[in-house]
């Protein structure tokens, strides 16, 4: 089963909103968090650092959002703003704009009800993998049944660490609506832990762990109807691709080429812009920046092949807002 939360990720249409690095004094070993998210108070709209709720509009804007998968820390600075950035987001895009939030903790009530009035459509819950086996009749079965109660469609987010079975006895009941499975992940953040921990990563794989696609987590639980196991290689593949697709649609110039995977190329002059003038190149095929001339990559490659510059590069780079070069290769 996939939710509409993730069938809009899959198309690459959700919007990422981390919201503080506080868990609630947790500190599980698997938390792939690195070093500038981890206990900071910071908030970042995909790779976008929010300095103002117009930053978190301008990203939503920038890739097309269809919804927003809010996720961090916990504390109460970080639930008001969390609400916050709900109402913004409804009033700018509408009710259509769909929203889940994936938290570490139950919550309680009254924060049900302030996510439910804020605008919030699914909650992801996140027990400590320590309490796995044993939280029926615990604050973690019962704030599905509140969570529902107040408006909100309840669910279960976990990593691919081992197959629980209660999980499926909530679905089962009624109380949870589905629940996903991430595969389980190394990171830069966990790396170390991961390895004390006695995890290693799977062969010929650049962060999915051996063991977090078993035969029992998929036979016993991603078979059932409302369980979805989300891959490494699909996160990668469909869901960050597809994102960067989005951007790359809305903020290519006409000279950009949008390559297969979401990245912008160009080429890139250290000449001044009156030689295009000169050499009568339109003007819809080149932008004049400070320092140097972008222009279309293969009009580059064919002015010094021709001789009219002596050289340039042709530039890849993500359409993200701090726009990362993927690639740079030298024409002369």
């Amino acid at each position: 089963m996939i939710s509409k939360g993730c069938e809009q990720c899959a198309k690459g249409g959700k919007m990422v909103l981390f919201v503080y690095g506080y868990c609630d004094q947790r500190d599980c070993f698997y938390c792939p968090l690195g070093e500038n998210r981890k206990n900071v108070t910071d908030v970042y709209a995909n790779e976008r650092k929010v300095e103002s709720d117009e930053d978190v509009i301008a990203e939503a804007k920038r890739m097309s959002a269809l919804g927003t998968s809010i996720t961090g820390g916990e504390p109460q600075e970080a639930m008001a703003k969390t609400t916050r950035y709900l109402e913004l987001l409804k009033d700018e895009f509408g009710e259509d704009h769909h929203t889940h939030l994936y938290t570490g903790i139950t919550g309680g009530r009254e924060n049900m009800r302030r996510l439910s009035e804020a605008g919030l459509d699914e909650i992801r819950f996140h027990p400590p993998v320590e309490l796995w086996g044993d939280m029926h009749g615990t604050e973690w079965e019962d704030i599905l049944y509140i969570a529902r109660e107040e408006g909100l469609t309840p669910a279960f987010e976990i990593p691919g660490i081992r197959a629980e079975p209660e999980f499926l006895e909530f679905l089962d009941e009624g109380a949870a609506e589905f629940c996903n499975i991430n595969e389980f992940e190394m990171s830069d953040g966990n790396y170390r832990r991961m390895q004390e921990e006695g995890f290693e990563l799977q062969e010929d794989h650049m962060s999915a762990v051996e063991g977090s696609k078993d035969d029992a987590l998929v036979s016993e639980m991603a078979s059932h109807e409302k369980v979805y196991f989300c891959t490494s290689v699909f996160k990668d593949a469909a869901q960050h691709r597809n994102r960067l697709k989005r951007m790359a649609k809305n903020i290519r110039r006409a000279f950009d080429e949008v390559t297969d995977d979401g990245t912008l190329v160009y080429g890139k002059a250290s000449v001044d812009a009156d030689r295009f003038e000169a050499l009568g190149v339109p003007e819809e095929f080149y932008t004049v920046k400070s320092e140097h001339v972008e222009i279309a990559w293969w009009l580059l490659e064919e002015m010094v092949e021709d001789g009219d510059l002596d050289e340039g590069e042709i530039v890849e780079q993500y359409p993200t807002v701090n726009g990362t070069v993927v690639e740079r290769t030298p024409v002369a």
